[in-house]
């Protein structure tokens, strides 16, 4: 039987070729056919999730609660110090200097990952903007919400903050942030599914050790991670009740 892998898709270009080593790692470890598809937007993700093709996922916090409540997922492990934090940028020539010089009306790019929108959302609060009085450009990925920036086509974007510092500094240099959020508590996490289940503590105790395994570390280098801790059901449960606050 041969397993699905996948990874939320708000990761860039450059991370791909460390999720596909970190993929054939699994496989090694569990010696068990693992297939790694990346799906090009968060729909086309979810559709696979509610056709039961994916059976691990390294998840947004957003999506955590329909992979646990919906599907029969649970939580396995998480990148040790390592935060979502999502950043209002504008243009380096922007009149711009803080949210609150933001007026109704204004052109705001961003994906169609939830978490970040979300949090990008309520960072545009002090500015009294919302869905409602705001011209949102919903663009594929970060790259584009970038060039919107650069064209002076958006006034603002969001983006996830590791997104962000992994465009290129020539990329970077024509942009500048507004805003970070300082949530430090949501973060992406590696759930398991139904059918994983009963290979999920093999599975965490060669996560747990990564870290000092030569060969795990390259694997780790490659992903940005230190070492992975383990994700208890609890974490799962505060972190869904969390984005559900957040939300409302």
């Amino acid at each position: 039987m041969t397993f699905q892998f996948t990874v939320s898709p708000d990761f860039g270009p450059s991370q791909i070729a460390g999720w596909q080593i970190f993929n054939t790692w699994m496989q090694r470890q569990l010696s068990e056919g693992i297939h790694f598809e990346l799906y090009d937007s968060f729909d086309q993700q979810r559709n696979a999730i509610q056709a039961d093709n994916v059976d691990l996922i390294y998840a947004n916090p957003y999506d955590a609660a329909m992979l646990v409540r919906d599907k029969g997922f649970t939580g396995l492990a998480k990148p040790a110090g390592k935060q979502d934090e999502a950043m209002i940028v504008v243009g380096v020539d922007s009149a711009f200097q803080s949210v609150e010089d933001l007026k109704p009306g204004s052109k705001v790019a961003t994906t169609d990952d939830p978490d970040v929108h979300m949090m990008g959302m309520i960072m545009l609060e002090p500015a009294d903007l919302d869905a409602s009085n705001i011209d949102i450009t919903p663009c594929d990925s970060y790259v584009l919400v970038a060039k919107q920036l650069m064209r002076g086509t958006a006034d603002v974007g969001f983006f996830l903050e590791e997104a962000y510092q992994d465009l290129s500094n020539m990329v970077r240099e024509q942009m500048r942030p507004l805003v970070t959020s300082q949530i430090q508590i949501i973060q992406h996490a590696l759930l398991v599914g139904p059918k994983l289940a009963d290979r999920k503590e093999e599975l965490l105790k060669s996560l747990l050790d990564m870290n000092t395994d030569e060969k795990g570390k390259g694997v780790l280098e490659s992903l940005g991670i230190q070492s992975w801790t383990a994700l208890d059901q609890e974490d799962v449960e505060f972190m869904i009740d969390l984005m559900s606050t957040l939300v409302e």
